[in-house]
C-alpha cells in the first residue's frame, strides 16, 4: 500500500477561495485558533487523509475577507479536478466557498507567481448601517470631504517606498525588509451611501491598504492636504496620518496571474 502511494504522480493545483473572515483569525495558520489556512488544509486531511500545505496568495488579517483568494496545494489524490471544490465545500464551513479548481505546473507558486492583486475597502455613509452589511464595511456617517479623498486617492499610483504606510509594529515577523511596491490604479468612488477605495498593486505591505484608507478618511476630515500623501512616499519615511482602517471594510477582490494561468480553471457547478 506504501508503494502504490509513492507511485501517485504529485499534483499541483491553483484554488479560487471565497469567504467571510469576521470569525477567522486571518489566512496564516495559528496554534488553536481558527484561520483560513487551516480550515482548507483541514477538509483536505478529512477527504483525503493528506497533510497539505495551503499557499495563499497572501496573508489577509483577522477579519479580512475575500472575494477570490488564490491558493495553490501539492496533493496526490487523483480526485477530478470537477469534482474537488464540491468535496471540499462539504467538508468546509459556510464562510468559506472553494470557486473553482485549476491543475498548474508543479512549479507554479500562488504568491510569487501573482501579477498583481486587486482590494477595495468599503465605507457606508448613511445615518444607519443596515444589519447585512455590517461587517463587511466600516461605518462612518460623519461629515467628509469627499471630493478631496477622490483627489488623493490616485496619488498612490506608482512605484513607491510604501514604509509610511506598512504596519508601525516593526516586530512583527511578517513585514518585508523591501517596502518598495507598485500601485497601477488607486481610485475612491461614490456606490449610493457607500464609498469604496479600490486599489491594484504588485503586493501589499503589512496593513498597507488599511493605512492608506486611514490617510484618505484623514483628507476627508480636512486634517491633512492631499499632496501630503505624495509627500510620504517621495521620502519613503514618516508615518502614515491617522488610524489604521478597521479590518472589516476591507475585502480581497481577486489575485491576477498571467494569462496561461487564468485561462483553464474549472469552475465548481451544483
Amino acid at each position: 500500500m506504501n508503494r502504490s502511494r509513492k507511485r501517485r504522480a504529485i499534483r499541483n493545483v491553483l484554488l479560487r477561495v471565497a469567504y467571510d473572515g469576521t470569525d477567522f483569525h486571518g489566512w496564516q495558520v495559528q496554534p488553536e485558533r481558527a484561520t483560513i489556512q487551516g480550515t482548507l488544509a483541514a477538509a483536505f486531511a478529512e477527504l483525503f487523509g493528506e497533510t497539505v500545505h495551503v499557499c495563499g496568495a497572501g496573508r489577509t488579517d483577522a477579519g479580512v475577507h475575500a472575494e477570490e483568494q488564490a491558493a495553490n496545494v501539492r496533493f496526490e489524490t487523483p480526485i477530478p479536478l470537477e469534482n474537488l471544490a464540491r468535496a471540499l465545500n462539504g467538508h468546509l464551513p459556510e464562510s468559506i466557498r472553494v470557486l473553482s479548481a485549476q491543475e498548474v505546473p508543479l512549479e507554479f507558486h500562488a504568491r510569487r507567481d501573482a501579477r498583481s492583486k486587486i482590494y477595495r475597502y468599503r465605507m457606508y455613509r448613511g445615518a444607519v448601517c443596515p444589519p447585512s452589511l455590517a461587517r463587511y464595511v466600516l461605518h462612518f456617517p460623519y461629515p467628509l470631504d469627499e471630493a478631496s479623498m477622490r483627489e488623493a486617492a490616485p496619488l498612490f499610483e506608482g512605484t513607491w517606498d510604501f514604509r509610511p504606510f506598512a504596519s508601525a509594529d516593526a516586530s512583527n515577523a511578517r513585514e518585508e525588509k523591501i517596502t518598495i511596491r507598485t500601485v497601477f490604479s488607486s481610485r475612491l468612488e461614490r456606490r449610493e451611501e457607500e464609498l469604496r477605495y479600490t486599489v491594484e498593486g504588485s503586493g501589499f505591505l503589512y496593513h498597507m491598504v488599511r493605512n492608506m484608507m486611514g490617510a484618505l478618511i484623514e483628507v476627508g476630515r480636512q486634517r491633512i492636504e492631499p499632496a501630503a500623501i505624495r509627500e510620504l512616499l517621495v521620502s519613503g519615511k514618516g508615518s502614515c496620518p491617522g488610524s489604521t482602517a478597521p479590518a472589516r471594510g476591507l475585502t480581497l477582490v481577486r489575485v491576477n496571474y498571467p494569462e496561461l494561468i487564468t485561462e483553464a480553471s474549472a469552475p465548481f457547478s451544483s
